[in-house]
């Protein structure tokens, strides 16, 4: 194959046009250019350079990573023929997509790549904004805004603002971490002369402006009035915390001591949850999310494991668990999705028994929800009953047995026959599709609000429990029944 000349444009203005990025472009012969819009064309056009462009591309192709594959498929293509030289704005190597791909198909294909330096819009912007990078700035493509969290203390530039659509899903994207009146810089044609445009405004008129075009970047100034603190943060103050000079009770603690803080934690995550209280969830999900990082702190002490070894294993585990969506497998209900989950996770914790999986439930996990996951597993190869009569007559029968230990004073079989209650009263539950635990705390909460009932009833009446007798304190009971239903 012939060779490949990759050649920068600069960032506009023909000031920024290195002598052999123009030698090149200026050579006899065709040249072809990722897009003719760019200010420094028509005057290489004017000093008789001959391009074909792939601004077609652009009206054929529904996405721009459809349109740069193609670029690079075609530009590849040609070198069977001719060697290709071809021009891109900017720097190449700086947000340069088809740039990316060719030089992944060099490597494929084995073919000559030559390079040509092109100043990138960065050093226009830097210069245009009188910044300098070296304090901290993010560079991003305004187009996957939706992928990357801004660091609020440090300065962004996002490229590509090419229209108002564009802008309305960055300032969207951007009000999630900086307020609406939030003053940002919109950048157009930097450092070209005649076309550069700078203009403070705030975050929320982003998408009114209609001068937003192809030559159009935001440059987001860091933060500095306010402490927004974001995941690596909540990192490094866990850090300090357990560090010589941190907190004396943060430094004694170790995953065993932790455990009762985080199922306390999430019991009081899930109460919030419950009753849908969005201020307490965001409270009580940071609790749970602090125990996390607690032990994953530990665990980087002990030279174990870190946070990162934890989010790549569930990030490894979501992906490999949804073949649905991460890969070719089909799925046709929510139902579906449970049966392949647990397929793959019996396979991935190499149970070849239903038993094992019945085993290898948590040891922590509360009595009811393990016993109705151990019927799940039973009922899934047809160990159930075929209708809730049987589930029913079963309850009856263990009931029966629990009052005969009762008349016998047998208190060791007694247990036993309770648990087999219990267990009975579960599968009755998981057969209507009623939670157990939530159906137990209903009656936990009705328990004490009619007992609330008559503690008011009583000091109502001024009496106190021991001068009641049981009978009396049941017929307020039963008052308690009528008024709280």
């Amino acid at each position: 194959m012939n060779r490949l000349t990759i050649v920068g444009m600069g960032p506009g203005s023909q000031e920024f046009l290195t002598l052999e990025a123009y030698q090149h472009l200026t050579k006899k012969g065709k040249v072809y250019l990722r897009t003719l819009k760019h200010p420094v064309v028509e005057f290489l056009i004017a000093e008789g350079a001959d391009f074909e462009s792939y601004d077609h591309y652009y009206d054929q192709f529904e996405t721009f990573d459809e349109v740069y594959e193609n670029i690079a498929k075609d530009v590849v293509s040609k070198l069977d023929e001719e060697p290709v030289i071809y021009g891109v704005p900017g720097n190449p190597f700086v947000a340069e997509r088809t740039v990316e791909l060719l030089v992944e198909a060099a490597s494929d294909q084995g073919f000559e790549v030559q390079y040509v330096y092109g100043a990138s819009f960065i050093d226009a912007m830097i210069t245009s904004l009188k910044k300098d990078p070296v304090y901290g700035l993010r560079i991003h493509d305004g187009l996957k805004m939706h992928e990357f969290t801004p660091s609020v203390r440090e300065d962004h530039i996002l490229i590509q603002v090419y229209d108002q659509r564009v802008a309305s899903d960055i300032k969207i994207d951007l009000g999630k971490y900086y307020p609406d009146d939030y003053m940002v810089t919109v950048v157009r044609g930097a450092g070209i002369p005649g076309e550069e445009r700078i203009e403070e405004i705030p975050l929320y008129e982003l998408d009114r402006i209609d001068w937003l075009d192809y030559l159009t970047s935001l440059y987001v100034p860091a933060w500095k009035e306010k402490t927004i603190y974001t995941f690596p943060d909540l990192l490094k103050i866990m850090e300090t915390l357990r560090s010589p000079d941190g907190c004396p009770w943060d430094r004694e603690q170790d995953h065993e001591s932790l455990m009762p803080y985080f199922v306390e934690e999430t019991y009081e995550a899930l109460d919030a949850i419950k009753r849908y209280d969005i201020d307490e969830m965001i409270e009580e999900l940071g609790d749970v999310l602090l125990q996390i990082v607690f032990h994953a702190q530990i665990g980087a002490e002990d030279g174990y494991f870190d946070i990162n070894d934890i989010i790549q294993s569930i990030s490894e585990k979501m992906v490999l668990r949804h073949p649905h969506v991460f890969s070719d497998v089909a799925v046709d209900s929510s139902e579906e999705v449970l049966t392949n989950w647990n397929k793959i996770k019996q396979e991935e914790k190499n149970h070849d028994r239903n038993s094992d999986v019945m085993e290898a439930l948590p040891e922590m996990l509360p009595t009811l929800i393990k016993s109705e996951k151990i019927q799940k597993i039973a009922a899934k190869v047809g160990f159930d009953w075929p209708t809730i009569d049987g589930a029913v007559d079963k309850l009856r029968e263990e009931m029966d047995e629990v009052c005969h230990e009762i008349e016998e004073n047998a208190d060791e079989k007694l247990q036993e026959e309770l648990g087999d209650l219990i267990f009975s009263i579960v599968n009755v539950c998981r057969m209507k599709k009623i939670s157990p635990e939530l159906a137990l705390e209903m009656t936990n909460k009705k328990f004490i609000g009619r007992f609330k009932f008559i503690e008011n009833t009583l000091e109502t009446d001024e009496k106190k429990f021991e001068e009641m007798t049981l009978e009396e304190l049941d017929s307020i009971w039963e008052k308690a029944k009528i008024v709280k239903n």
